[in-house]
């Protein structure tokens, strides 16, 4: 990648200089530096405010400029925000005065009129020059944006996404932010005329450096590094009458896609949020249904093209409960000796090799609240809408019942956890008198302690790698479904172990 890229871009109006900035909102996070130079009138006050109104999801937010206040900060649901005006200082040195020598950390910097600074600028950032097009009426402005050092992959992405929109008829389409997850993806809505969309910003992104046997964790544990996964299995679950997302328009190499819009209606209601019954019986019954049948671990995906599930085998599960290991005990204050780890290790080897001999299904993983929409239109096991599926991999049938059962983002009771287990075992008795549901609960416990254990690891990296804090809440949720499980019998000899070496999470006694 070069060290520069610029492209310029028409303006038609300043509603399309907002779908530019919301376009460039999709692609940054903190620590990015966007500047904006142009005559007085150009436009500099109403692009920063576009991007901070989207941003914030607050088309009505007041976002005076700061002219005379030099800065105006914003704490927005993804990251911090700067927003600065440097016409008014007359040498580089006054930025430190105003909190922008050196600039914030983990925070996205707005600066107008950049120019008074100087070189104090970083050379990674972003250049938005706005000029006047006079030619195309009075409105109309033209915008050339520039991207040097580490951000000029960003302008790369961004000119391939305003080219994959046009491309796709959205180029005028209304853009609407939507909240992200855990991952490197991000989201908004594309509004034209009645019509709602979902573009997906899929960048193929490794998890971590090659320290799993030459593999990322991503790859390792069969995370998707990439937006194929998705295409192959919205389409398989599709043919087999399962309300995934229709894909519209797709860039597989870019990482972008248009999708269905399966709604906002969800699984859960209430503060603190609970489990909404019918919903959760309803995704129950996908399960059984979906279990029930042979699934192929080959998928097509283009003409000519397939797309080859993985399998969720033994040492992708012991990679991921190896995050307890790496993250939590250390944050708990315990450094895992080679003894410790063995012992951890073997015990779950042996632990394994039941669930994984069952025959494999398509396993969503996380197959809980934050993925499923309620589709109260449709009918049977389509009124369960399921949009977060790109890491399914070929692997146990009860992985994902506890995903549901055991919901990582809000507390499932445990009645309402057994009542979901008793009705799945039932489904599954009715389609096949073959189904050993002693069996089923063994492999259920073993795989809630694998996925909690996981968990708990994940949330501790999400913390302290990642800068996301807000994770720790669910700790004390996933330590109390662990040790649901760790009562069944088959887990007596990990009940002990982690009795002895695992402390709880902070506020859990």
């Amino acid at each position: 990648m070069t060290d520069r890229l610029t492209f310029t871009t028409a303006l038609a109006d300043e509603t399309a200089t907002a779908a530019l900035m919301a376009d460039l909102a999709l692609l940054i996070g903190p620590g990015v530096l966007i500047t904006l130079t142009g005559d007085l009138g150009a436009g500099k006050t109403a692009a920063a405010r576009a991007m901070i109104r989207y941003l914030a999801d607050d088309a009505e937010l007041e976002v005076p400029s700061p002219t005379f206040t030099l800065a105006q900060s914003y704490e927005l649901p993804s990251f911090a925000l700067v927003h600065a005006d440097l016409y008014r200082i007359s040498d580089a040195s006054e930025l430190e005065e105003i909190g922008l020598s050196p600039l914030p950390e983990a925070t996205v910097v707005l600066i107008e009129w950049p120019e008074r600074a100087g070189d104090e600028l970083p050379h990674d950032r972003i250049d938005i020059a706005l000029r006047h097009d006079a030619s195309q009426g009075e409105t109309a402005r033209s915008a050339e944006i520039t991207g040097t050092g580490k951000a000029a992959a960003i302008v790369a992405r961004l000119k391939v996404l305003r080219e994959f929109l046009t491309e796709a008829g959205h180029a005028k389409s209304r853009r609407e932010r939507m909240a992200g997850d855990a991952s490197t993806r991000s989201y908004a809505r594309l509004y034209k005329g009645e019509r709602v969309f979902i573009l997906m910003n899929s960048p193929r992104r490794p998890d971590g450096p090659a320290i799993y046997n030459g593999k990322s964790y991503s790859g390792a544990v069969h995370l998707a590094e990439d937006v194929r996964p998705f295409v192959a299995i919205a389409g398989a679950l599709r043919g087999r009458g399962i309300s995934a997302p229709k894909i519209n328009d797709a860039d597989l190499d870019h990482g972008f896609l248009i999708t269905e819009d399966l709604g906002r209606e969800g699984v859960i209601e209430g503060d603190p949020p609970r489990p909404i019954v019918e919903c959760y019986e309803v995704a129950t019954d996908l399960l059984a249904a979906l279990h029930a049948q042979d699934v192929p671990s080959v998928l097509p995906l283009a003409p000519q093209v397939t797309y080859t599930v993985p399998t969720f085998d033994a040492d992708a599960m012991l990679i991921e409960i190896g995050l307890m290991l790496e993250w939590y005990l250390p944050d708990r204050g315990v450094a895992p000796s080679q003894v410790l780890r063995a012992e951890f290790l073997e015990l779950w080897r042996d632990l394994l090799d039941a669930p994984l001999a069952a025959r494999p299904t398509w396993v969503i993983r996380d197959y809980h609240s934050p993925n499923l929409l309620w589709l109260p239109a449709r009918e049977g096991i389509a009124r369960v809408g399921v949009i977060d599926f790109q890491d399914a991999v070929m692997g146990p049938p009860a992985y994902d019942v506890v995903s549901l059962a055991q919901d990582a983002r809000i507390d499932v009771p445990a009645d309402i956890e057994q009542a979901l287990r008793t009705r799945y075992i039932a489904a599954r008795q009715a389609a096949s008198t073959a189904f050993d549901a002693e069996e089923f609960a063994a492999h259920y416990a073993i795989m809630s302690a694998q996925r909690n254990t996981r968990l708990l690891g994940t949330f501790a990296r999400l913390n302290r790698r990642d800068g996301k804090p807000q994770y720790l809440k669910h700790q004390p949720r996933i330590w109390d479904y662990l040790h649901r499980s760790l009562c069944h019998p088959v887990l007596d000899p990990l009940r002990d172990w982690y009795a002895a070496n695992v402390p709880p999470p902070v506020g859990v006694a």
